[in-house]
Formats: C-alpha cells, structure tokens, sequence
C-alpha cells in the first residue's frame, strides 16, 4: 500500500483511534484487492487494543476482553 493509505497505530494507553484512511477500509472489504490481506491486517493490528481498552473502561476482565476483541475480529473476519 502507498504511505498516504496506510493507517498509523494507536499508541498505547491512548484513548483515541487512529485516523481511518477509508481507502484501507474499503481494500479490506475487497478480497479481489492487490492489498486485501495487508488491509486486513492493518485494520486489526490497528484497532485491536483501542476496542481492548474500551471493553477494559467499561468493566471486562483482562481475559474477557481479550475474549470478546478476538470474537469481534474473528466475526469481522468471516463477514
């Protein structure tokens, strides 16, 4: 992908989402996309632990909310 459709981490122990380049959403939602898996990939490396944290705020132990990170990107997965 070119730097200008790359998403940039959140860093840790912020409580913000990175931008969201939508030019990333849609090749991840476009499996006949030259960049369909690096999408994909950046689109979960960059959003897991800002979900993780927000189900964290809101009560979920450390094992539950690694649980539902990993059922919501698995079920955004299979979708």
């Amino acid at each position: 992908m070119s730097d200008d459709t790359h998403m940039s981490s959140t860093p840790s122990g912020t409580s913000q989402f990175a931008t969201t380049h939508w030019s990333v959403v849609l090749a991840a939602g476009s499996p006949e996309s030259s960049h369909y898996q690096e999408a994909l990939e950046t689109l979960c490396r960059t959003y897991w632990f800002p979900v993780y944290a927000y189900l964290r705020r809101h009560g979920h132990t450390t094992h539950q909310a690694e649980d539902y990170v990993q059922g919501f990107f698995t079920y955004l997965l299979e979708k």
